[in-house]
C-alpha cells in the first residue's frame, strides 16, 4: 500500500510540473501576442479566446513555499561607507547563520539616506561603487539585496545618478535595479539627483520570478498626496508575473505611518497575488527618524509580520511558515522610544557624547530630559535650573525633583544679579519706557548666554526644549531659549507633550506631576500663564494640525467651527513667525508636516492664507 502511495504521488507532482510548465509557456506567449503588432488585426472573437492581459497566478507558483529571505534592517550613517558595509556585512553573515536563501538591506543601505547633495562631490559615487565591489567580494552564494547610488551611464539628457540596488552573489555584482518613482515632496528631493528606471525587470533566480522595488515604487495612488506618477510598478509586475516582490526601503516615521505601510503592503501583496518581503531602514538622519518596522504580506493574510521598530533587526523568515508577529505599541511609547533613536543617533553621529539643557520646571524641559537621559545615559546628561525674580519656588523644586529620579546632574544658577545688571546698562536708552515683552526677551536671553557657554567649555551638545505648538506661533525667544544644536520635541504639539509625559509616568512618577498638572507658564513676569497669551492649548493645537498640516485655509478652518478671531490671529503668528522658525535648531520630525525641510515657505509674502 504504501510503495502505491508513493507512485501516486510521484505521478502527481510530475503532472503537477507539467502542467506548470505548460501554463507557462502559454502565459508567455499570450503576453507576447497582447504586446504585438498582430493583436489588434485579430477577430474580436479570438482575442476575447486568448483572454485580456492577466496577472501570472501565484496560486500554480509553488516556488515561494520554503524560500527563507533575511531581513538585515539595519542603522546607516549618510557618507560613512566602510562603517555601513560592515554593518551591511554583519547583517547578511547573521542571517546566512540563520538559513537565508536570500538576504536584503534598505534603501542606499551602502550610502545611508538621504544622501542630499554629497552625491555631487566629485569623489562620493565613485567612493560608494568602490565600497560596492568590496562588498560584492565578500558576498557567498546566497544574494545579497544592497542600496547605493550609481552613475546614469545614459548618454541621452537626464539626471547624473540613479538610485539603485544590487544583486550581489558569489563575489560578483549580477543585476542593477534602479527606482522607478522618484519622490519630490514634502522631505523627499530625488528628482533633483536621479534618473528614474526606464523599465521593471522580473528577476529569474533558481525558478523564482523576483520583482524587486526600492522605497516609493511601491506606494500606490491611495497612499500619495494626490495622483504623482504616470508609471505603476505594481502594475508592471503584475502584467509580467512575479512569486515574490522584494523592496529596499528608507521611509521615514510620523505618527501613524506604520498603520499605513501594514495596510499598503496588505492591498499590493493582494494585487499582485504574491507575498511581499519590505525592508525599511532604522536611524536618525539629521531631522528624519526612520523607524524599521520591516513587513512580511501575504495576499491571503496581508500583514502577518511587522519587526520591532526604533532598533536594528536581522531575522530570517521562512514565507512557508509566516506566524503572525505584530506588536503595535502606543502612540505615545512610539513617540517617546522615535525621539530617543533620533536625539541618540543626531549626538553620536555628530561626535556628541553628553548634552545639556536648561530645566525650567516646566513640562517641555522635563520630557525633554527624559529623552536625553534614555538616548544617552543619565551620566551624560547635564542640566542648569536659572531661576529668575519671577520663578516659583516649586519650579526650583521641580527641576531637582527630576534631577533625582533620573540620575542626570542639575545644578542652579540664578539669573537676577544678571538681570538686574542688563537692565541698569540699558535704564538710558530705555528710559521714559515701560517694561514689556523687551524685558521678558532679556531673561531668556541670559539664560541662552549661561546655556551656550556650558556648552562651549564642556563640549555638550545644547538641547532647546520648546514645543510646535510655541514654534508655530512664535512663542519663544530667538538667541534665548532657541538656542542649541538640536530641537528634540520641537514637531510635538503641547497637547502630545502632555500625552508622552503622562505615559513616561504609568509605573512611577519621573517627571513630577506637579509639573503636568500646574497651568503651563514661562514665568517671566509676575503671575504668567501661557493662556495669557494663547488659546488653551486642545484648540490651538486643533488649529494648528488644520492649518499645518493639513494646510487648509483659514475660511475653511472656521467653516469647521472655530472662533474666526483666533483662527485669523493663529494664521497670522504662523506667517510673521517664518523667519525665526529659519533660524531654529534642526528639530526632529514627528509628524507628516514639521516645520523643516519638508515645508518650504517664503519669509516675505503677502498671501492671504
Amino acid at each position: 500500500m504504501y510503495q502505491i502511495q508513493q507512485q501516486v504521488t510521484e505521478i502527481c507532482v510530475a503532472c503537477e510540473q507539467d502542467l506548470q510548465e505548460q501554463f507557462k509557456k502559454t502565459y508567455r506567449m499570450m503576453m507576447w501576442l497582447q504586446t504585438s503588432p498582430s493583436w489588434h488585426c485579430l477577430s474580436s472573437e479570438t482575442r476575447r479566446f486568448t483572454l485580456a492581459p492577466m496577472p501570472y497566478p501565484a496560486s500554480l507558483v509553488p516556488m515561494q513555499h520554503g524560500l527563507r529571505i533575511g531581513i538585515a534592517q539595519i542603522n546607516g550613517t549618510v557618507g560613512d561607507f566602510p562603517g555601513n558595509a560592515k554593518k551591511i556585512l554583519h547583517g547578511y553573515r547573521a542571517c546566512m547563520d540563520q538559513g537565508a536563501d536570500l538576504v536584503i538591506t534598505p534603501e542606499m543601505s551602502l550610502v545611508g539616506y538621504p544622501p542630499r547633495d554629497l552625491v555631487h562631490k566629485s569623489q562620493f559615487v565613485p567612493k560608494c561603487l568602490q565600497a560596492l565591489d568590496y562588498l560584492s567580494e565578500e558576498i557567498k552564494h546566497v544574494p545579497l539585496l544592497v542600496g547605493y547610488v550609481d552613475h546614469n551611464t545614459h548618454t541621452a539628457p537626464g539626471r547624473p545618478f540613479r538610485n539603485a540596488a544590487a544583486w550581489l552573489e558569489s563575489g560578483k555584482i549580477i543585476h542593477k535595479i534602479y527606482k522607478t518613482l522618484l519622490p519630490t515632496y514634502d522631505v523627499f528631493d530625488e528628482l533633483r539627483y536621479f534618473e528614474p528606471s526606464e523599465k521593471c525587470d522580473v528577476i529569474h533566480w533558481q525558478g523564482h520570478r523576483l520583482g524587486i522595488t526600492i522605497c516609493e515604487d511601491i506606494w500606490t495612488d491611495d497612499y500619495l498626496p494626490r495622483p504623482l506618477y504616470d508609471r505603476d510598478p505594481i502594475e508592471e509586475f503584475k502584467q509580467q508575473g512575479i512569486d515574490l516582490l522584494l523592496n529596499l526601503s528608507a521611509s521615514p516615521y510620523h505618527i501613524g505611518k506604520t498603520h499605513t505601510r501594514r495596510e499598503l503592503m496588505a492591498r499590493v501583496s493582494a494585487e499582485l497575488q504574491a507575498p511581499v518581503v519590505y525592508c525599511n531602514s532604522v536611524g536618525g538622519n539629521d531631522e528624519l527618524i526612520f523607524d524599521g518596522h520591516s513587513l512580511v504580506a501575504t495576499p491571503a493574510d496581508g500583514c502577518l509580520i511587522q519587526l520591532p521598530g526604533f532598533t536594528e533587526e536581522i531575522t530570517t523568515v521562512d514565507l512557508s511558515h509566516l506566524k503572525h508577529r505584530i506588536d503595535e505599541p502606543s502612540a505615545p511609547e512610539q513617540i517617546f522610544h522615535a525621539l530617543v533613536l533620533g536625539l541618540r543617533d543626531y549626538a553620536t553621529k555628530c561626535g556628541f557624547s553628553s548634552v545639556c539643557l536648561g530645566l525650567s520646571g516646566g513640562i517641555d524641559s522635563a520630557l525633554t530630559a527624559v529623552i536625553a537621559a534614555e538616548a544617552l545615559g543619565a551620566d551624560h546628561v547635564f542640566g542648569l535650573t536659572m531661576p529668575s525674580p519671577y520663578s516659583t519656588r516649586g519650579s526650583v523644586d521641580d527641576s531637582f525633583f527630576l534631577q533625582k529620579s533620573l540620575g542626570i546632574s542639575c545644578t542652579e544658577v540664578s539669573i537676577v544679579d544678571t538681570f538686574v545688571a542688563v537692565k541698569q546698562s540699558m535704564a538710558a536708552v530705555f528710559s521714559g519706557q515701560k517694561e514689556d515683552v523687551t524685558e521678558e526677551n532679556m531673561q531668556a536671553r541670559i539664560r541662552g548666554l549661561y546655556l551656550m557657554s556650558l556648552s562651549n567649555k564642556f563640549g555638550h551638545l545644547l538641547l532647546t526644549t520648546g514645543n510646535k505648538s510655541e514654534l508655530a506661533v512664535g512663542y519663544c525667544t530667538i538667541y534665548g531659549d532657541m538656542c542649541g544644536g538640536l530641537a528634540v520635541i520641537s514637531d510635538l504639539p503641547k497637547t502630545t507633550v502632555y500625552d508622552v509625559a503622562r505615559w513616561i509616568n504609568r509605573e512611577r512618577e519621573i517627571i513630577p506631576w506637579s509639573t503636568i498638572d500646574k497651568p503651563p507658564s514661562a514665568e517671566l513676569r509676575p503671575d504668567q500663564k501661557d493662556q495669557d497669551t494663547l488659546p488653551p492649548y486642545d484648540i490651538l493645537d486643533a488649529v494648528l494640525h488644520k492649518l499645518v498640516e493639513q494646510q487648509l485655509s483659514t475660511e475653511e478652518v472656521i467653516a469647521a467651527g472655530f472662533d474666526e478671531t483666533m483662527v485669523r490671529w493663529v494664521q497670522r503668528r504662523i506667517d510673521l513667525n517664518e523667519w525665526k522658525r529659519q533660524q531654529a535648531a534642526v528639530g526632529l520630525r514627528v509628524t507628516s508636516k514639521a516645520f523643516g525641510s519638508g515645508r518650504r515657505m517664503p519669509i516675505v509674502q503677502r498671501f492671504p492664507s
